[in-house]
């Protein structure tokens, strides 16, 4: 309406007066003094049309720097940035044991919070594999294997081909346990130098892996996390080229505090809380070097952890009726339940007197057993002779024991459960040049951290059960 209404204005101040007088005879003095009043307007008013046009157009010019700033941030975000002081990149790839999933909301954790803020997070969780044990997933996560295919189906298993049993810690530097290539192989396989500080399947020589002391340190759980947390910073002090592009660490903590006293144990904040804080130590090394914006970190957790009592236990002793059950059969037990009867038992009436059994006694509807042929293949867990031919899956906070115990009750804090429990997830987290700032991306298994941290580094990887593709779901392009 405005833009119709000046014109009008206009037109009747530049229209000459109305006269009727003779052409002779002047003009009345009104219309003499008129003219520069009519002047002074018409100035004015073209000075305003020239200040409100001119700022019309540094305001769209503005506009359109605005945009195109943010077209060019936006463009600059999805590629990560160059490496000013590092000659290639670097990953350190942490484990906090039994880290469960939602610990880091028991207590401040700024340092965790940081990474998270500043980087990507499997916003529900890290999913195991099954079973949801320490050293199955530990190898999972560097090889990328599930445990049928990288040989470590649990923590403590038999070998019948070998005739013997893989226990820890005595069989964690001898090669013929572990299949697949780890990480560390992958990487000294392309010529750089990587370094473990602690990390199941490390000690074990394979390949050009040979497990040199100062890149490879031998597990002791008495040595403090601050030296095993500046024992990695100064790898960052050799000469660049020397740097190990793949550094792993690992706490034993919260695990050790979640056997003892279960998931909601104060003692648990505070195992978290300490975490955080080796977190923040590492970071502010970084920072000192000049490089925490640099480096990969990536966070993990191997399995998560979940409440037991004496009140959900199931015995295998009280079978007895049905079928007898000899400690000598039973390979797993707790969380997940392993037997391999001798070679004159039929497995399948093994597997359907245990059955019949289980319907009778106390807590038995917890525990149900399949030949391994038979288990829902998500798990992943048949095609491997170690895998004791008979697996029970037992319910989440039940355990399964021989006979039952004397003395104390006993309550306190279990995993090794089926993997798609909630309560055996775990973390993980990502920050760096190649993960995206305040990103959420589903849960994933774990297997999949592998063909991650060699996107990151840029090296091909061995074959492997992640699926193809997946890094891109987590990554930011390389430039």
């Amino acid at each position: 309406m405005g833009g119709e209404d000046q014109p009008n204005s206009t037109t009747s101040l530049l229209s000459r007066p109305y006269y009727s007088g003779s052409s002779s005879t002047p003009p009345p003095e009104k219309t003499t003094t008129t003219v520069p009043f009519i002047s002074l307007l018409l100035t004015t008013c073209l000075a305003l049309s020239v200040t409100v046009a001119i700022a019309i157009l540094l305001f769209s010019s503005s506009l359109h720097h605005s945009q195109v700033n943010l077209q060019i941030s936006e463009a600059i975000a999805k590629f990560s940035r160059p490496l000013p002081k590092l000659k290639h990149p670097v990953v350190i790839l942490i484990s906090s044991d039994g880290f469960r999933f939602g610990y880091q909301f028991k207590t401040d954790t700024p340092n965790i919070d940081n990474l998270i803020k500043n980087g990507t997070e499997a916003e529900e969780g890290l999913i195991p594999v099954f079973p949801s044990a320490t050293f199955p997933n530990h190898y999972s996560i560097v090889t990328g294997l599930h445990p049928a295919y990288h040989g470590i189906i649990n923590n403590r298993f038999f070998d019948p081909k070998l005739n013997e049993t893989f226990t820890r810690p005595t069989g964690s530097n001898v090669s013929k346990w572990w299949f697949g290539e780890p990480l560390w192989e992958t990487v000294v396989n392309h010529g750089f130098n990587a370094s473990t500080y602690f990390w199941p399947g490390s000690m074990a020589s394979k390949g050009k892996w040979t497990c040199q002391e100062y890149f490879c340190k031998q597990f002791n759980e008495s040595v403090p996390f601050e030296e095993r947390v500046d024992g990695v910073l100064n790898y960052f002090d050799m000469p660049s080229s020397e740097i190990p592009v793949l550094m792993t660490l690992y706490f034993q903590d919260p695990d050790a505090q979640g056997h003892e006293v279960g998931p909601d144990d104060p003692d648990i904040t505070e195992a978290v809380g300490r975490i955080d804080s080796m977190i923040g130590r590492l970071i502010q090394g970084l920072k000192k070097r000049g490089i925490f914006e640099d480096v990969h970190i990536v966070l993990v957790g191997d399995h998560g952890m979940v409440g037991t009592c004496d009140k959900k236990l199931i015995f295998l002793d009280d079978l007895a009726p049905w079928i007898k059950i000899s400690s000598s059969w039973v390979e797993a037990d707790k969380a997940q339940l392993g037997i391999r009867p001798p070679a004159n038992y039929s497995l399948v009436d093994v597997v359907a007197n245990m059955t019949k059994g289980l319907k009778k006694v106390n807590n038995g509807k917890h525990l149900k057993v399949y030949l391994k042929e038979k288990l829902p293949k998500r798990l992943h867990y048949a095609a491997s002779d170690r895998i004791s031919p008979i697996i029970g899956l037992v319910d989440e906070g039940f355990t399964v024991t021989q006979s039952r115990p004397g003395g104390e009750k006993y309550c306190g804090g279990a995993h090794g459960y089926d993997n798609n429990y909630f309560s055996m997830r775990s973390i993980f987290i990502g920050h760096g040049p190649r993960f995206a700032k305040g990103k959420k991306v589903a849960s994933f298994k774990n297997v999949e951290i592998y063909n991650i941290v060699t996107s990151i580094l840029d090296i091909k990887g061995a074959p492997n059960n992640g699926t193809r593709g997946f890094p891109n779901k987590i990554l930011v392009p390389s430039r």
